[in-house]
């Protein structure tokens, strides 16, 4: 059997292959506490620098303020410190080591392509820090010249539970045990054996991706994970990532994080560096699909670009076709501390930024070119990356471009593939060397295969609410087929489809269908909404509507007011900031703002992980559509499966017509959530097929011990929780749907079973996640097979089974029905670290057992020595009240609705609540309609009265609390 030690060795194997030497960490010559081989290190101080090989002691100099960068690390400054270090390699990397004390540069690598064999390159396994008893193993570590670069854990490839994020959930917590080992890092991985994934310092298991290069390969095998790391763990990638492809940002919440580059990002930008320094051909045409981090790959570019002294110096420009298009791509430069960036606020500044040959990074619109005349600059060093390269690029505005700059490189970007009508900008941006017309190519495919985008769903709205213009054009047709052509002419211009669209009896269905599908299937997940209107008056018709229905603080509406005499759209007239600060709100989940109202803008460059649902009632195609609908499918923690389309106006009845677009894959962007029903039974069908014969509507024990006995060993269980995990997204996908009612019980029942085989110590998050919310609320949070018998578990000490061995006959308590009862117990108590570490011995203990080495008879000893200590801390820990549980919530409402404009001291408003609502209650004051209305009313003058605060959902909430807990 292929085991976790197996898996390390092969990798040590493989890597030296790959231009690292393997050395044993105990042949390193260490300190117990040293982060780098300072041997290693010093000589390769002395061996690229003059300065130092001419007085070696220069090299302890250096030694000594890395020592003292990594003394300073902790869990909380890591990132400043990682950052701190990649500024000391590359850019205050000065010592006075010149004559008479000058100033001047060291090298810690030497980055020359041409010269890279001068760097020592080790890969070691099972380092130690400290090396000293208690000290953390790290598996896999690559060192350049001394220094720990990257650093890999490996997981066992043999239980199918066992993910890659098990392993890099252990490098997250050696960040916080040991964050002076991850100083000097540039990336860490982590594999099973069927995948690989990497990523930086600090950085959320959901932004951990995967590495492809050439063929396009699916995940499962190690052959899969041997070719990513073949292609990434390579010295030269390694150091080309370190230098170019690994940039510190800052993050809304003011918190540094540091970003590394994706593999598409990686290709993309170093094809366009690539062509720059050959000097041929000079454009070139990239398509990464709507998500997948255009807006970064440039930054990355442009930063090569300008790092590469081959190309003296260049300026590098970021063009782009709308101005919130090019805000958001200057907020990504900003944010990522890019430095020479500059600005073109109008065509006379355009004109003079190249007229005076600047050397910098600018990002500007395409619209500012549009009176050029003549030439502004010769240099054949400036590169120009045209974002949404398909739009405007290929008309006149790209002809004065090119007018403006005669010898720059052009090279187009496009989030959308480029339809079949649209040869134009294969003409402009495409090279004939690229057969597909693209020179880098990320599609749809690709990227919900790797995670960066979710699948796209959509729903046809009621027939009676769809507007069908071709069944419409036939029917006016018919019905006006005795008037004249100069007749029907005129009446056609009167009945059009805007008349139909904005019919008031319309407009309010359209809005409590919008309504009540929100309320039902998004919101109670905890995603928002973005409803697309026909023009600026939808918009304000659709926004009185829905104040109705959810209240005037759930929707806003974001929207162009130029052109407004009237001043009919003078409430939502806002400028950059403040709309910036309604976006912000927007994406908070704790905001009431969950829908916004638009027409056209937000449709492209919006970036709001938490919007799922798109509620569309306006005709578009194309690119348009297209970018339009990918604003639902970013990915958003582990209950948001898909982006949600809900079609008013019957554009996706004719999907093929409404995306004409030459590639296939494009096709299956749109999944009708109709499919899902459809494969609905099947799922429920397969999950069950994995207990034939038992009785489901049985409750509690025994239907939990039936169904554990035809799971008997791990690999069944991981493989039932891999089918019953496809079931469950989909279930949560379709959940309120009528659809599911004949499943429900059989779903519960499922739901149970998996709660119970599921491993209580946290591994296996591929297949073992957390389940969706709706699926939480249909169980109740946890099995309720029944509590531990408190005396059966005291009572029966773990003495009594070392008669039964010795065979003097007691009666053996059923060891199946004990670990059932752990684990229920055990997962109410899942946030308590203590029990959370009792939590990984049941899982040891279980382990174990299906290995075979335990018998049974030790393990329900064991069991029951595990049991005991989980009632004795039971005992332990304070019990909560119901209505301390009510304050808790209570609380957490509150915190969530303090912001500047409503100043809640929340400790006082939950103590007033409190205490009123003791004052008005009764015993089962819930089951009557006088002491529901009196606690309202006693609610209401605390929250709406005493502290102001009018939103409804808030006050529902509370209520809700109230009627719980109290």
């Amino acid at each position: 059997m292929f085991s976790e030690a197996d898996f390390e060795q092969m990798v040590t194997e493989v890597l030296p292959s790959n231009g690292w030497r393997f050395i044993p960490a105990e042949s390193l010559p260490r300190h117990h506490a040293d982060v780098l081989v300072e041997s290693m290190v010093r000589e390769a101080l002395i061996r690229l620098n003059p300065e130092i090989a001419a007085e070696p002691s220069r090299a302890d100099e250096v030694i000594y303020k890395l020592r003292a960068l990594l003394l300073s690390a902790n869990v909380e400054n890591l990132v400043e410190r990682n950052e701190d270090f990649k500024t000391l390699v590359f850019e205050k990397n000065s010592f006075p080591f010149g004559e008479n004390g000058r100033a001047v540069p060291i090298k810690f690598f030497e980055t020359d392509p041409t010269k890279l064999d001068q760097n020592e390159y080790v890969v070691t396994n099972q380092w130690v820090f400290p090396q000293m008893e208690g000290g953390k193993r790290l598996d896999i570590v690559l060192l350049v010249n001394g220094f720990p670069l990257v650093i890999g854990e490996l997981k066992t490839p043999v239980r199918d539970a066992v993910s890659w994020m098990d392993g890099a959930q252990d490098i997250l917590d050696y960040q916080k045990s040991i964050p002076q080992m991850f100083v000097t890092n540039v990336f860490t991985f982590a594999s099973e054996g069927k995948a690989y994934r990497y990523s930086s310092v600090k950085a959320p298991l959901s932004v951990w991706g995967p590495w492809h290069e050439g063929e396009d390969r699916a995940e499962g095998t190690l052959e899969d994970v041997r070719c990513s790391m073949l292609s990434m763990l390579t010295p030269a990638v390694v150091l080309d990532i370190f230098r170019f492809f690994t940039i510190f940002a800052t993050d809304k919440k003011f918190r540094k994080i540091k970003i590394i580059c994706r593999y598409q990002q990686y290709e993309g930008a170093n094809a366009i560096i690539e062509r720059v320094v050959a000097g041929f051909p000079k454009k070139g045409l990239i398509w990464h699909f709507q998500g997948s981090g255009k807006s970064l790959l440039m930054v990355f570019a442009a930063l090569k670009l300008r790092m590469m002294p081959e190309l003296k110096n260049p300026t590098v420009v970021i063009v782009d076709d709308r101005i919130d298009l090019e805000t958001q791509i200057t907020a990504t430069f900003n944010a990522s501390d890019i430095p020479n960036l500059a600005g073109a606020g109008s065509k006379e500044e355009l004109v003079s930024f190249f007229k005076g040959d600047m050397r910098k990074i600018l990002i500007t619109t395409i619209f500012k070119f549009g009176e050029v005349t003549e030439s502004l600059n010769l240099r054949d060093n400036i590169i120009l990356m045209v974002d949404e390269a398909h739009r405007t690029q290929e008309g006149d505005l790209g002809e004065k471009m090119r007018l403006a700059l005669p010898n720059a490189f052009f090279f187009g970007l496009t989030g959308t593939p480029i339809n079949r009508l649209d040869k134009n900008t294969f003409r402009t941006f495409g090279a004939i060397e690229d057969r597909t017309g693209y020179m880098s190519r990320y599609t749809f495919a690709d990227s919900v295969r790797d995670k960066a985008t979710l699948p796209l769903h959509f729903e046809a709205a009621p027939v009676e609410l769809q507007i069908d213009q071709e069944s419409l054009n036939a029917g006016f047709d018919a019905m006006t087929e005795h008037l004249t052509s100069e007749d029907k002419s005129q009446l056609a211009k009167r009945v059009h489809m805007e008349a139909i669209i904005k019919a008031d009896e319309r407009v309010r269905q359209v809005c409590a269908h919008i309504a009540e599908h929100f309320k039902t299937k998004v919101d109670p997940n905890g995603f928002k909404g973005q409803v697309v209107c026909y023009d600026r008056d939808c918009c304000m018709r659709y926004k009185t509507e829905l104040d109705k229905l959810l209240g005037e603080y759930a929707t806003t509406i974001v929207m162009d007011t130029n052109n407004d005499k009237a001043g009919r759209y003078a409430a939502f007239r806002r400028d950059r900031d403040a709309e910036a600060k309604v976006l912000d709100d927007f994406r908070d989940p704790n905001h009431p703002l969950k829908l916004v109202i638009v027409t056209s803008k937000l449709l492209t460059g919006f970036d709001a992980p938490i919007l799922q649902a798109m509620y569309l009632d306006k005709p578009m195609k194309d690119h348009t559509l297209l970018q339009a609908i990918c604003r639902t499918n970013r990915v958003y923690g582990e209950d948001k499966t898909h982006g949600l389309i809900v079609d008013y106006v019957g554009i996706f009845n004719n999907v093929a017509k409404a995306l004409r677009f030459d590639d296939d894959s494009v096709q299956a962007i749109i999944k009708n959530i109709e499919e899902v029903k459809k494969k609905l039974p099947e799922l429920m069908a397969k999950c069950l097929s994995w207990f034939p014969g038992v009785d489901r509507t049985q409750d509690g024990w025994e239907a939990l011990l039936a169904a554990q006995q035809c799971i008997p060993t791990n690999h069944d269980k991981d493989a039932f929780g891999a089918d019953y995990r496809v079931l469950n997204r989909a279930w949560n996908a379709l959940s309120p749907d009528s659809c599911l009612h004949p499943f429900k019980l059989d779903y519960r029942w499922l739901s149970k079973v998996y709660q119970s085989v599921r491993p209580v110590d946290n591994t296996g998050k591929l297949i073992w996640a957390s389940l969706g919310q709706k699926t939480l609320e249909l169980v109740n949070r946890n099995v309720d097979a029944g509590p531990v018998g408190e005396g059966e578990t005291v009572v029966v000490d773990a003495s009594i089974i070392d008669d039964l061995i010795v065979g003097k006959g007691l009666t053996t308590p059923d060891p199946r029905r004990l670990e059932i009862d752990l684990v229920a117990r055990l997962l109410t108590h899942k946030d308590d670290d203590r029990f959370v570490d009792l939590a990984k011995r049941l899982e040891e203990l279980r382990q174990k057992h299906q290995q075979g080495l335990l018998s049974s008879m030790e393990f329900l000893k064991l069991l029951l020595e595990l049991a005991h200590d989980v009632v004795k801390a039971e005992k332990e820990t304070p019990p909560v009240s119901e209505e301390e549980r009510g304050k808790a919530a209570l609380t957490e409402l509150f915190q969530n609705v303090r912001n500047e404009n409503t100043p809640v001291v929340v400790e006082r408003i939950v103590k007033d609540i409190d205490d009123i609502v003791r004052i008005v209650r009764f015993d089962e004051w819930q089951k009557t309609t006088v002491g529901c209305r009196e606690v309202k009313r006693a609610l209401r003058s605390v929250i709406s009265v005493k502290y102001q605060i009018k939103d409804k959902d808030v006050f529902n909430k509370a209520y809700r609390y109230v009627e719980q807990y109290y």
